[in-house]
């Protein structure tokens, strides 16, 4: 629609340029004004003056939140600083280890706009976020390789379940986890922000599959899990015979690749993130598309969760709604607000969870501002997504 009314009024001044009558340009004349000399001419005394009224006002009241808001956030860093070193030494943790008071948010006017013109910094570009189509075409260029696509959308779905209850995931973990990340009915190829039903919808993350993993997800499951991967897939390589297995020798010979690769890296998070940002790991990514190594990755992504809580001592198996927490925020952040107890999870904002800039653009964690919340409308979206047909094919599957 804007483009519409900025295609109308293009046209309303075209029309009214050539209507004009031509302007005198014999010597002397004057030249045409620019739109800034007419809006320098149009910004009365007056105006400028109530501008920087309000501008001072302004400046004011948000210096004034800045320096509080700052003074919260500081506190939530050296509350999260403490309870780590309590972790470490084997303290237990209370309500005095966090933040209770919920985080500042600014109330006050908002920046008024300049009635003369102004320079203003060019537009910042936004970065391109890359597709299917972009890790499709970058496994073949990077690797020559090609993710065998599932013949129907329930092979996958099977193909997941196999592997999941093999690895001793459950079904209620597996399915209310695929219900909340998908919305209940998405496919293997389903990239956050994208969807059919939405044409012109644009990609907002490089998120795919079941558990929305990221690039940088699949680098570091295939740097950390690329063994166990490869020896997953060389069974299955022993089952099989002729073409079909002449095919998976094909395909663990390219991962070998990819997990070499990824091993040539640093074993951290900013190592992983920025090679996953590169065509190689456009590459890797494309493996959550391949039905075999697909519902590995998907798998591992919950399992290191799970091993990480229960290597912290958390042996009670962890519901869904938890093990979401975890794959959303991070396992040690996660793991953080599994343990709390059911009364501290009633009193601790969400915000001890978040760093400034991750909370102020999370509008769910503001509204649901406890851990109890936050919980809750995570279970309650998973009853929701449970019912629809993706979720049930997925049940169905196990």
């Amino acid at each position: 629609m804007r483009s519409r009314v900025i295609r109308r009024c293009h046209q309303i001044v075209v029309g009214a340029l050539l209507l004009a009558p031509l302007a005198d340009v014999s010597e002397g004349a004057a030249a045409p004004a620019t739109p800034a000399d007419a809006m320098a001419q149009a910004a009365a005394p007056a105006a400028i003056a109530d501008y920087r009224r309000k501008l001072n006002a302004y400046q004011e009241a948000r210096a004034a939140f800045e320096q509080e808001a700052g003074a919260y956030w500081n506190a939530i860093a050296d509350k999260r600083r403490i309870r780590s070193a309590k972790r470490r030494s084997h303290q237990s943790i209370t309500l005095d280890d966090y933040v209770l008071a919920r985080p500042p948010l600014y109330e006050g006017p908002h920046r008024p706009i300049n009635p003369e013109p102004e320079e203003g910094p060019a537009p910042r570009q936004r970065k391109h976020i890359p597709v299917v189509a972009d890790f499709l075409k970058a496994a073949a260029e990077q690797f020559q390789f090609a993710p065998q696509r599932p013949r129907t959308e329930i092979d996958f779905k099977r193909a997941y379940a196999r592997v999941a209850q093999a690895y001793g995931l459950t079904k209620e973990q597996a399915v209310r986890v695929y219900s909340f990340e998908t919305g209940g009915n998405g496919n293997h190829d389903m990239q956050s922000g994208l969807s059919t039903s939405r044409p012109g919808s644009r990609a907002i993350s490089t998120a795919i599959g079941y558990n929305q993993l990221l690039t940088t997800n699949s680098v570091e499951l295939l740097a950390e899990q690329g063994d166990d991967i490869l020896r997953a897939l060389g069974e299955k390589a022993a089952r099989l015979s002729g073409p079909q297995r002449a095919a998976m020798e094909r395909k663990i010979a390219a991962i070998k690749r990819m997990v070499a690769y990824a091993h040539s890296m640093p074993d951290t998070w900013s190592a992983h993130e920025k090679l996953a940002d590169t065509p190689k790991g456009w590459a890797i990514h494309a493996l959550v598309l391949d039905i075999d190594v697909g519902p590995l990755l998907q798998t591992h992504k919950l399992l290191t969760s799970i091993i990480f809580a229960r290597n912290k001592g958390y042996a009670r198996p962890l519901t869904a709604a938890e093990l979401e927490m975890m794959n959303l925020t991070g396992d040690g952040t996660g793991l953080d607000m599994v343990t709390m107890p059911p009364a501290m999870r009633e009193r601790v904002p969400t915000a001890n969870f978040f760093q400034r800039q991750g909370y102020e653009r999370n509008p769910v964690a503001i509204r649901h501002d406890t851990v109890a919340k936050l919980l809750a409308v995570t279970d309650a979206r998973m009853d929701s997504n449970s019912a629809k047909p993706g979720a049930r094919d997925l049940a169905a599957a196990f």
